[in-house]
């Protein structure tokens, strides 16, 4: 497949190296960094512009991946799915519900495909948690517990992440998306969310640097979240327990430390057993990731993290804001949507 690349940062050249090793070639790059697009041209010898109305109305192209700030998700994967073409779009999938819900109606009127970024639905230790849970090995979920966060960086309150009008949000939007996904995927829909927000670190308000949310699913188990911009080291632990056992995940490889898959099972007579599998190899995630989305446009089937999912996390994460204002329990009705 030929595709465009809108946005040549770091996610940019992830998404262009997955494409490559998967046979694939990226025949544009857009972006209004001069310096950046050069240089990203240089490495994969394609053509450039910095107006991304270039790419989702070129023709030839495939397909178009959205590595741009939050504020132009929408916009540009509307215009892709509009011209036909399929769009890989980095999470969030918008900056609120409603931006995303104008994505998932453009879809429907579009004969192309979108999948929202959630790679780490493809992470080698999450992927076989997945598994293990699917195949009965803990029982029936009871609750699931996530801490995610990172240690941020010089100048942080410059970053377009603690922009409001860009992002739509703080850290619930950025690293929260992935664990609010997760906890859909491994344990179902949710109906009701309490949530509190809080910038405890960082001059950014009305941004939030930390967020603690508590989704009750449908099927009755609970979920935990502790996103943090203010970890001081970065950390990623997601625990999921069922009645029978347990899987948990520590590290995603990198800054995260090695990533690791300990399951165990209930035994009150030897409760201290549990396997431990770790995964030393480079990050694989961008590219089966990338495999996923490629497989799914050929044999025409759903997608692993698709426009749904990133719309119903956006929604979740705006009912945890709600929650937090309020200081109410919100219930989350996604049935006929």
């Amino acid at each position: 497949m030929n595709i465009a690349i809108i946005g040549v940062g770091r996610q940019g050249h992830r998404r262009a190296k997955a494409v490559l090793e998967c046979g694939d070639k990226v025949v544009m790059a857009v972006d209004t960094n001069a310096a950046a697009l050069k240089s990203f041209c240089d490495t994969y010898n394609c053509a450039t512009s910095t107006n991304w109305n270039d790419a989702t109305g070129k023709k030839g192209i495939d397909a178009v991946i959205v590595c741009t700030p939050n504020d132009t998700h929408a916009a540009i994967s509307i215009a892709a799915l509009q011209a036909g073409k399929s769009v890989l779009c980095e999470k969030p999938l918008a900056r609120n519900p409603e931006e995303a819900t104008a994505i998932l109606d453009a879809l429907k009127k579009s004969k192309a495909i979108l999948k929202c970024g959630f790679n780490l639905r493809h992470h080698p230790a999450i992927a076989r948690a997945k598994r293990h849970v699917e195949s009965g090995e803990i029982g029936k979920v009871m609750f699931i517990r996530a801490r995610y966060g990172n240690t941020s960086r010089p100048d942080f309150e410059k970053d377009w992440r603690t922009n409001y009008a860009i992002s739509g949000g703080g850290e619930l939007m950025d690293q929260g998306m992935h664990a609010i996904d997760l906890f859909r995927w491994f344990g179902g829909e949710i109906s009701e969310v309490i949530g509190h927000v809080d910038t405890l670190a960082w001059d950014i308000k009305p941004v939030e640097d930390n967020a603690f949310v508590i989704f009750r699913g449908k099927a009755g188990h609970v979920c935990q979240l502790h996103t943090s911009w203010s970890e001081w080291r970065n950390i990623f632990s997601f625990e999921i327990f069922g009645n029978d056992g347990y899987a948990k995940i520590e590290g995603l490889g990198g800054s995260y430390g090695y990533e690791k898959l300990i399951t165990g099972k209930k035994d009150l007579t030897n409760p201290f057993v549990e396997k431990i599998t770790e995964f030393k190899e480079d990050d694989i995630s961008w590219k089966e990731e990338w495999k996923e989305f490629v497989s799914a446009i050929k044999e025409k089937r759903p997608l692993l993290g698709s426009a749904y999912d990133g719309w119903a996390a956006v929604k979740l994460a705006y009912a945890a804001y709600a929650s937090s204002k309020s200081g109410k329990t919100i219930k989350v009705d996604f049935k006929g949507e």
